[in-house]
């Protein structure tokens, strides 16, 4: 069994947790995910079965998108709504859309993020986390990400000294949209959190066609494997090329290819099947992953 799922993961389990259950569920040791969620985040979460885990690492750096809700007027301990409350700034209801849009327009662009603290990043040899529940504070490395888009997406609902409003950001891999929803409301004078997540699109997979684990169960029972994609669905963020005969069979030798492109990673397809990846040296493209 070879191929891509489009799975939507549900509140209250982690990646590993639905990797763990769709190895029982497909009766299949070899899978993996495409970019972790966190437990609270439901959404895409693209999975590889087979040989198709040979393209997770292109999965993991594709670009992702988001919608949620912010809340302004508190922070919390994990940056979400899961946390408990560290601090309270009132929100006048004075506050405006205008003002809310222009500060989310400095975020476009690359940005530096410090991750949170609840996070699975590692910092001597321990993931933040640890350090969080064990009450310890260390220093957190800082990290580039990009922020393509990120656009208010709701009127402004006022109650109890808050202000909440939803939002929709493309980002890239590495992005911490709690951190995102913390720093803008630094950038607007208010403590603040995001107070829900949905990944909506991820590798080129998109809400709108995932299928829970329970669905997925019962297609499997069904025998029906329908909702398996493509292994080419894992590399749908890479530029493509089409090679003819001659060049497929010099990239099945390993040999380099002299192609007109700057790119630094290709997908190579032949007659629509994906050949390999090809890797930009100097001049010319040298096979990084052959799939024939």
């Amino acid at each position: 069994m070879n191929g891509i799922i489009n799975l939507k993961k549900e509140a209250g389990m982690t990646s590993h947790d639905a990797v763990f259950k769709l190895r029982k569920i497909l009766k299949e040791k070899k899978i993996g995910h495409g970019g972790t969620l966190d437990p609270d985040v439901v959404g895409v979460l693209p999975i590889a079965v087979g040989k198709a885990t040979r393209v997770l690492e292109y999965m993991t750096e594709a670009g992702k998108v988001y919608e949620g809700q912010i809340t302004l007027g508190f922070s919390t301990t994990t940056e979400d709504a899961s946390g408990d409350l560290i601090h309270r700034t009132p929100v006048d209801e004075t506050l405006s859309m205008d003002l809310i849009d222009q500060a989310m327009t400095c975020f476009i662009g690359q940005i530096t993020q410090v991750p949170p603290m609840y996070s699975a990043v590692k910092v001597n040899g321990k993931e933040l986390y640890e350090y969080a529940r064990a009450g310890q504070e260390v220093e957190r490395p800082q990290r580039q990400v990009r922020i393509y888009d990120f656009k208010r997406t709701s009127e402004l609902v006022f109650e109890d000294e808050c202000c909440r409003f939803d939002f929709r950001v493309s980002c890239s891999k590495g992005t911490y949209i709690r951190t995102l929803a913390v720093d803008l409301g630094q950038k607007l004078g208010y403590a603040s959190h995001m107070s829900f997540l949905k990944r909506t699109a991820s590798a080129g997979l998109d809400f709108s066609q995932a299928l829970t684990l329970a669905e997925i169960a019962e297609k499997v029972e069904k025998k029906d494997f329908s909702f398996i994609l493509p292994m080419e669905y894992g590399v749908l963020d890479l530029p493509r090329i089409d090679l003819n005969q001659k060049q497929t069979k010099e990239v099945s030798f390993g040999r380099r290819l002299t192609l007109h492109h700057q790119e630094k990673l290709l997908a190579a397809f032949f007659e629509d099947q994906l050949i390999a990846v090809l890797e930009k040296r100097d001049t010319s493209y040298k096979p990084k992953k052959v799939f024939l």
